[in-house]
């Protein structure tokens, strides 16, 4: 399901228009990522969490010419499925 889709399903399921359908999803993803951004988590209870972690910084490999190179820290969304979420997969 692509934005458009997802756009189209939340009209369809809500009764909302579809202007008002896209400015929910956009409020909804602006919401995240600006808690992300200042360090903190999302947790929508039975669907998931997105938070921040830490990855190290590391020497990785250049594959064009294997020479080794210095792959910097940074900072990276993460999301861990809810129990009710990974029923409705399963």
């Amino acid at each position: 399901m692509n934005r458009s889709e997802l756009i189209k399903h939340i009209t369809t399921t809500s009764g909302l228009t579809q202007v008002q359908a896209i400015n929910a999803l956009d409020a909804f993803i602006k919401g995240v990522e600006d808690t992300l951004a200042n360090g903190g988590e999302v947790a929508l209870v039975g669907f998931g969490t997105f938070s921040v972690k830490d990855r190290a910084a590391r020497t990785g490999r250049n594959p064009k010419t294997g020479e080794e190179i210095q792959i910097a820290a940074a900072k990276v969304p993460s999301f861990k499925a809810g129990k009710a979420l990974k029923e409705a997969v399963n």
